[in-house]
């Protein structure tokens, strides 16, 4: 059952784009903060209305309207707008389910010398749903003392939170991963990810080679199918794997072009 009424000292933080299918949700399982921030970088598709008429409905959310300046640093000048001591990240199409929340809701945040929380995230398959427990579940980083934590602002993209001293897993429920997008959508942004990546990569004068090429797309399939166990999921598993490993193929054709001298164009 949802838990609206603010119950811990966390500050959840969300950056968001033109999310209004999957906004409501999300911000709804971080009911239970004294705050949700949520920043904006230009919503056109309701997704600003969905979010007023919440913070209507008694949400703590403190709404902040920035221009976009990459994941890294738009999710840092998230994490700096918060006033709680600890802080929550969740991406727009996450969402907690219950069990995340009451596990969260029973850690002693006042009193321990633990700096952050690992949690898994369940990524949703589109044509099956949510991979059972066999399957692989990732753990991150998204718990964290503010004054303990920073995003590194030099990633383009997968950005992640870091924190110093000692961090724990959580041991029970997840961050439940939403997107149902078609196999046209997943692609584009693939593409647009794989070229920040290559990008990414070729400022920190990293080169791919011919069996680079050839083994690390292998590598990826290989690795999401079966060592991820997503053959389990049938199908849908199986394109998921491919995809990985066409993300992976992306990455590396973009960072042969780019070591070669040739310009990447914004996707």
């Amino acid at each position: 059952m949802l838990v609206r009424k603010a119950t811990a000292d966390i500050s959840g933080f969300i950056i968001c784009k033109d999310e209004v299918s999957t906004i409501r949700r999300c911000v709804e399982s971080l009911a239970f903060c004294r705050e949700i921030v949520v920043v904006d970088s230009g919503s056109t598709d309701g997704t600003l209305d969905v979010l007023r008429a919440m913070i209507a409905e008694g949400l703590p959310i403190h709404l902040i309207e920035h221009e976009w300046q990459g994941y890294a640093t738009q999710k840092q000048f998230a994490l700096e707008a918060t006033k709680c001591l600890w802080c929550l990240s969740l991406d727009a199409d996450e969402y907690l389910d219950d069990e995340l929340r009451k596990e969260i809701l029973s850690l002693p945040l006042g009193t321990t010398e633990t700096t952050g929380f690992w949690m898994r995230r369940r990524d949703h398959l589109p044509g099956y749903g949510y991979p059972p427990k066999i399957v692989h579940a990732r753990y991150l980083l998204r718990l964290v003392r503010k004054d303990k934590a920073r995003f590194d602002t030099t990633q383009l993209v997968h950005e992640s939170l870091s924190a110093d001293g000692v961090t724990e897993r959580l041991k029970t429920g997840v961050i439940m991963h939403y997107r149902n997008m078609s196999v046209a959508a997943e692609s584009a942004v693939l593409n647009r990810y794989s070229t920040l990546k290559a990008r990414d990569k070729h400022s920190r004068g990293m080169t791919t080679g011919p069996f680079r090429l050839i083994f690390l797309c292998i590598g990826e399939f290989v690795k999401t199918c079966f060592g991820q166990r997503y053959i389990f999921c049938g199908k849908p598993g199986i394109i998921h794997a491919l995809l990985r490993a066409e993300y992976v193929l992306l990455t590396e054709a973009k960072l042969e072009r780019l070591s070669r001298g040739n310009e990447v164009p914004p996707e």
